[in-house]
């Protein structure tokens, strides 16, 4: 009987090790709403805004990304949109998104990691083009929508690195930054869907 306990115990451990990187990884999955993976599935953006990466360099490659989707959108907006409750939340957003990527990189920085530079996942470059895109007329709803998207995924990536990331420092910036990234899913919700 002990054997097969441990056999299994074994059989387990292993299948844990193959497993691919994100499956162990999705801490904070619940934190994306069912209408934003429906509006995702919509858009034809497939990428897996769920799984939370629990290693440093994870975090920081996807937390680096949604800095610069949330900062260039913002500006994107900025240039197009005349609404001025808008256009405050796009500037609220530029702030913020810098001092998150500020409060990241001084934390890599005290746990002696060196940040790559982070580049936009093929989703965040799609979104980032439709809104570049879009005309004064549509790009509020579009920019909106895109927003939503973005900061469920934020907040599941913060809440489960800190909760279960592998970095003092970064599990630290990240219980930091979740509560901004609520407060702005606040201001997003304020705004009516298009």
């Amino acid at each position: 009987m002990r054997s097969f306990f441990l056999f299994t115990a074994s059989a387990l451990l292993l299948a844990g090790c193959n497993s691919p990187d994100t499956s162990d990884n999705q801490v904070g999955a619940n934190a994306i709403s069912a209408n934003s993976a429906s509006e995702m599935a919509d858009r034809g953006v497939m990428a897996d805004p769920v799984a939370t990466p629990t290693d440093a360099s994870g975090y920081l490659a996807k937390a680096g990304a949604g800095d610069i989707f949330e900062i260039e959108s913002s500006k994107a907006l900025l240039e197009k949109s005349k609404d001025a409750k808008l256009r405050e939340f796009a500037q609220m957003m530029v702030k913020a998104h810098q001092q998150s990527t500020a409060k990241v990189k001084a934390a890599a920085a005290e746990a002696k990691l060196t940040v790559a530079p982070p580049s936009l996942t093929p989703d965040q470059q799609k979104m980032l083009d439709e809104i570049k895109a879009a005309s004064a007329d549509t790009i509020v709803a579009i920019y909106i929508k895109d927003q939503k998207i973005a900061h469920d995924a934020a907040l599941a990536l913060h809440e489960g690195y800190a909760s279960g990331g592998d970095t003092p420092a970064l599990k630290q910036a990240a219980a930091q930054i979740a509560p901004v990234v609520k407060e702005h899913i606040a201001h997003l919700a304020a705004f009516p869907a298009k």
